[in-house]
C-alpha cells in the first residue's frame, strides 16, 4: 500500500504558503459519512492552521461520490472560490459498482481540472474495505483530508 510508510496528516508549515487572502470550497459526499466527514475535518484543521480564514470556506453536502463532480462545478461557477476540494469515500462491494463509481468520480474531476481555470482537488478514498478507509481518514495512516488541504493551497496560488 502506497500509504503504509507515510503520515498523510504531516506537512511542513514552512513551506506552505499562507492561505489568509485565499477561498476555498469543499464538497462532501454523504455516503460513508462517518469517512466523509472525518476528511473534512481534516481539511479544515489543515487550512485554518496554515492561516485560511473560517468565513472563506464554504462547504456543500452531495449524495454520493458520484455526485461530486457536479456539486464542484456549481461551486466554482457560483462561488468565486480558489481551489475545491472534492471529498468522497467508496469502499469496495460484491458487485462491480465501486469500479464504475470510482472510474467516473476521478474522470469528472480530471476533467474539471481541464475545462476550468479552478483547481479542484481529488480527496476521494477508494478502498477495500472499511478499515482502510478508518485508517485514512484520521486513523493510523493520517487524514487525507489534510493532504487534500495543502494540495488545495498549492494549487490556488498558481492561479
Amino acid at each position: 500500500m502506497a500509504t503504509v510508510n507515510k503520515n498523510l496528516s504531516a506537512y511542513d508549515k514552512s513551506t506552505i504558503p499562507n492561505a489568509k487572502e485565499l477561498r476555498f470550497g469543499i464538497v462532501v459526499s454523504e455516503w460513508n459519512s462517518e469517512i466523509t466527514e472525518g476528511l473534512y475535518s481534516g481539511a479544515i484543521e489543515t487550512l485554518l492552521d496554515c492561516g485560511a480564514i473560517e468565513s472563506n470556506i464554504i462547504k456543500w453536502d452531495v449524495p454520493g461520490s458520484f455526485e461530486l463532480t457536479y456539486g464542484c462545478r456549481k461551486m466554482i461557477a457560483t462561488q468565486k472560490v480558489d481551489a475545491v476540494i472534492a471529498i468522497g469515500s467508496v469502499i469496495q462491494g460484491e458487485t462491480k459498482h465501486f469500479d464504475f463509481v470510482c472510474s467516473a468520480t476521478a474522470q469528472g474531476i480530471k476533467d474539471l481540472n481541464v475545462q476550468t481555470d479552478t483547481p479542484v482537488i481529488f480527496c476521494v478514498l477508494t478502498d477495500n474495505t472499511m478499515q482502510q478507509a478508518v485508517d485514512r481518514s484520521g486513523g493510523k495512516h493520517g487524514n487525507k483530508g489534510a493532504e487534500a488541504a495543502i494540495a488545495a493551497i498549492k494549487m490556488a496560488i498558481l492561479g
